[in-house]
């Protein structure tokens, strides 16, 4: 090998030095300033100058001298004696050298350090935060709910890392959210498969961990690889993660489940949302029951250990509360009966479900005379909603399947469900679809949902029921133009022979639906806007999960607006206790009313009224309902 000489040597040894960056390229000015100092210093000194004094230019005086000089071009006006000056010229160029070039090194890290800042790079050290994984629409509804959940946190911190650019999301944010309260939110570019990228938010110090299902090709790979990567990380930290993700295809539950075991809860969101507006479109005003429910503004699900009702039964808790209301109980298990028969006996294992203003307000009342009004309780029971149905799908996505399977667990024998879509629907899915399902005949045809010649050729008052679906293959705001265009038709059809028919629409942008307000549809399902809060709810408490799995499931108890005078007497005042008890005897938990003359009012929130306090009289006229949990 050649031999490598010393200047080679020191040439490499300098380039490498320099390549770390400013902080060595600093290092290596302090290095040259300091020869500097030292040099002139030393021929200062051997040069015997004379100060101003007539003595001698002592050592220290020479380097002070040669330092001053150095960087301070104005020191030199002062000098006298060419050989004075003139050795203070070369000091003071060489200096003017070394300042501008560490000014110019500098002002280039600061920048550099700017745009590794605007890059969102850098180490978040936050504790106990919200960490959300990916970006979608679904982001902002996610963050405004966790401001409001946050509101009694001390110094609360949402943390965000998705492969968008930092500045980007930041101003996407402020755009939309224009109070968050105490809340801080911080945004990281990255990419959530990483490990390395992981490190960045901290997942270890996060106490809730939301996976968003991203806008790609099989969204479902990158979630579950998002999970793999936080739970079978080499720097995972000992104890539980607290994840909820969102899965788009039902095939790829099972190996969510197994990368996510007890540590991540999975939400279906495209079967949930079928099956929220199954029921919906069946019960109206049951959407905004469920929106109440999974939002943090008024009253939502907490669960309560009240140790003074064990031993007590079902029954004696639902009375012991007069500004909460209790629905079911969850044991140490895990295990969550929702609606448990009236004598079921509550234990040590057990905590109660309760609807609440908030944690602390689940407080008992010590009352012991509920002033139950026993003439005014029917005890006729309600008509059952198992009956044979014409049901009407306009438009078509991928909830549709399920939507159909859901309602043949609600309709009677010989039902029908009627679709009709601009997008094709294959044969072969609908004849596997006809075959699974038993209640109902499905029919075909094409045609476009916002024309009113292809509504009024289908007839569309002679339905029970109409759901419109919103198609995924056009831009967003033109599906829900379709949408409020075939509302508007539909209302107009309906007014003409003053007839009632129940609708349940999904759009995909909730300002669209203030507009939709005039067509007085029963129900707007807004899918992204639902499965935020859902996701939210769940980041929080995760056990609510297998409480909406049981309010979903078609086998147990569910929510149901029944007739008023199937409990009650109309035009009579009753305290709340009073339905309570009716209820009770038909062994359902009542949780609270709709008032029908405000249906369509959105400031009185659509009639419905959750959670209202036991003791107050109200009086119902017949076309008022009341919300209750019930088989049926």
């Amino acid at each position: 090998m050649q031999k490598v000489s010393f200047k080679q040597k020191f040439k490499y040894f300098f380039d490498n030095t320099l390549s770390r960056g400013t902080i060595s390229i600093i290092g290596w000015l302090a290095v040259i300033s300091l020869i500097i100092i030292i040099f002139f210093g030393i021929i200062y000194f051997i040069s015997g100058i004379d100060l101003a004094d007539g003595s001698k230019m002592g050592f220290i005086e020479s380097i002070w001298a040669s330092f001053i000089r150095s960087f301070d071009p104005g020191t030199l006006s002062g000098d006298s004696g060419w050989k004075f000056r003139l050795i203070s010229l070369v000091v003071t160029i060489a200096g003017i050298f070394v300042c501008s070039t560490l000014i110019g090194v500098l002002t280039s890290g600061i920048n550099d350090k700017l745009q590794d800042l605007r890059k969102g790079r850098s180490l978040v050290i936050e504790e106990g935060h919200s960490l959300i994984l990916g970006w979608s629409p679904k982001i902002i509804h996610i963050i405004e709910e966790l401001i409001i959940a946050n509101q009694n946190q001390k110094k609360p911190r949402i943390v965000i890392l998705a492969n968008k650019d930092k500045v980007e999301m930041d101003d996407t944010i402020r755009d939309n959210i224009s109070n968050r309260k105490n809340t801080k939110i911080i945004c990281r570019n990255g990419d959530p498969l990483n490990l390395l990228d992981l490190q960045i938010v901290n997942p270890n110090g996060a106490k809730s961990i939301i996976v968003l299902s991203p806008d790609v090709e099989n969204p479902d790979t990158h979630v579950i690889k998002s999970v793999l990567a936080i739970t079978h990380n080499p720097n995972r930290k000992e104890a539980k993660y607290h994840i909820v993700a969102e899965i788009q295809d039902k095939v790829n539950t099972e190996a969510a489940e197994l990368v996510g075991k007890n540590e991540a809860v999975f939400v279906l969101t495209p079967d949930l949302t079928a099956r929220i507006i199954a029921q919906t479109s069946r019960q109206a005003g049951l959407s905004i029951i469920y929106m109440q429910l999974l939002s943090y503004e008024g009253d939502e699900l907490y669960f309560k250990n009240e140790s003074s009702l064990i031993g007590k039964t079902y029954k004696e808790a639902v009375f012991s509360y007069n500004m909460s209301t209790i629905i079911g109980l969850i044991d140490d298990s895990g295990n969550v009966m929702v609606n448990p028969p009236m004598d079921t006996l509550i234990s040590e294992k057990h905590r109660l479900l309760a609807i609440s203003k908030d944690d602390d307000t689940i407080v008992l009342s010590n009352l012991k005379d509920y002033q139950i009004d026993q003439p005014t309780i029917n005890q006729s029971g309600s008509k059952s909603s198992i009956t044979k149905e014409r049901n009407l799908i306009l438009g078509w996505n991928q909830k549709g399947e399920t939507i159909i399977k859901e309602l043949d667990q609600y309709v009677g024998k010989d039902s029908d469900v009627h679709i009709v879509s601009e997008t094709e629907i294959a044969p072969e899915l609908l004849a596997r679809l006809q075959s699974e399902i038993k209640n109902q005949t499905i029919t075909f045809e094409g045609g476009n949902i916002a024309d009113s010649s292809v509504l009024k050729k289908i007839d569309v008052t002679s339905f029970h029921n109409v759901i419109i679906l919103s198609y995924k293959h056009i831009d967003n705001q033109e599906a829900d133009a379709k949408t409020l265009i075939a509302l508007l038709h539909i209302r107009n059809m309906v007014e003409k022979v003053d007839k009632k028919l129940n609708i349940v629409s999904e759009m995909f942008d909730q300002n669209n639906r203030e507009l939709a307000a005039v067509t007085k549809a029963n129900d707007f399902i807004i899918s992204d806007n639902l499965i935020s809060r859902m996701l939210t709810q769940f980041s929080e408490t995760r056990e609510l999960k297998k409480v909406f799995d049981e309010l979903f499931d078609a086998g147990g108890s569910e929510i149901y607006l029944k007739e008023v005078e199937s409990y009650v007497k109309t035009s009579v005042p009753v305290n709340f206790y009073t339905l309570i008890e009716s209820a009770c005897q038909k062994n359902q938990t009542v949780l609270g009313y709709r008032i029908n003359k405000y249906a369509h009012d959105v400031d009185k929130n659509y009639g419905i009224v959750l959670n209202p306090a036991k003791n107050e009289k109200i009086t119902f006229s017949p076309e008022d309902k009341i919300i209750v949990l019930a088989e049926d």
